[in-house]
């Protein structure tokens, strides 16, 4: 019984040694809580704009409260649908083409035995990612041109097509070239995050299974890929609860009004439709409704991943 009442006054006086002691970490930690705090949480409160008839002059506090007719009004729009498919779609195909990538890069850097040859290999990766999609935007008409691209015009001059190939103006053709770019832009990136993870695993692991007679291949399927399954699900994770975001400037950049059914996204419907014409009640319902199904996603994935026996992100 003694001990029981000791122990609350215990646990208090280890929490204020703990914080005396490491109060400059706590100290380093409050500027990122406050950024949270009031860019990430404080907007919160806009929502609220989602369920009104917003008037800009009377703000959000005296405009008319209307409740879901925006989300009504929104979803029935014929262009909605167009946009929530092409969203769908187009994360779905760069999770596919896009998720192995990095997986494969890191491995196959973390194999290299230069370590010249390896720094230069992981700048080129790098490279694209710290390119803005204005640049990238430039690069492509350059490359897939159907009249001035580089590909086009080779392949015309050697011989090996009849006619140039609508690399940005057919809409299937327009969805390849935006995984493709979209691949090569984000692969360096996740590059480094597996390659931090592999450097992680315990090289005693991968002496042992030369050992027992493992040849690269095997050490890389028994060591390698089992030692950073918890990166990958994590991020796998973490992709699935986005695919209902896509960011704007990269379909608006690379498409055009020839491929519009294709290359119009939730980002570039919510633009046109809300900030153009000034319905930013229409804007934050969208928003909204984004968010609210990344959530189930991203909540669906985590419980399958950790129902498979395997470490979720909460």
């Amino acid at each position: 019984m003694q001990f029981d009442k000791q122990a609350p006054s215990l646990r208090k006086t280890n929490r204020m040694a703990g914080l005396a002691r490491d109060w400059r970490l706590y100290l380093m930690l409050a500027l990122p809580i406050f950024w949270y705090l009031l860019f990430c949480y404080k907007p919160m409160v806009g929502l609220i704009i989602a369920f009104q008839k917003y008037n800009l002059f009377k703000g959000m506090w005296g405009s008319k409260w209307v409740g879901l007719e925006n989300f009504r009004f929104t979803m029935q729009m014929s262009d909605f649908s167009y946009a929530l498919v092409n969203t769908l779609w187009l994360n779905l195909l760069g999770l596919v083409c896009g998720f192995p990538v990095p997986i494969i890069l890191a491995i196959m850097l973390n194999e290299m035995r230069s370590v010249g040859t390896k720094k230069v290999f992981q700048t080129l990766l790098y490279l694209p990612h710290f390119l803005s999609w204005i640049i990238i935007g430039g690069m492509v008409l350059q490359i897939f041109s159907p009249t001035s691209g580089i590909i086009n015009a080779t392949l015309l001059r050697w011989g090996w097509i009849d006619k140039s190939i609508p690399f940005l103006t057919d809409g299937p053709h327009w969805q390849a070239t935006y995984t493709l770019v979209g691949v090569w832009q984000g692969m360096g990136w996740g590059t480094i995050l597996y390659l931090s993870a592999i450097t992680g695993i315990n090289m005693e692991l991968f002496e042992a299974a030369k050992i027992d007679g493992a040849n690269k291949m095997q050490q890389i399927w028994h060591v390698t890929l089992p030692g950073i399954r918890s990166t990958i699900v994590v991020l796998l994770i973490l992709n699935i609860g986005q695919m209902m975001n896509i960011s704007f400037d990269r379909p608006q950049i690379l498409g055009n009004a020839q491929v519009r059914k294709f290359c119009d996204v939730l980002s570039t419907f919510v633009y046109r439709t809300g900030i153009e014409n000034h319905k930013f009640e229409r804007a934050t319902a969208i928003g909204l409704f984004q968010s609210l199904v990344g959530l189930i996603l991203i909540s669906g994935a985590n419980f399958i991943t950790k129902r498979l026996g395997e470490e979720g992100i909460w």
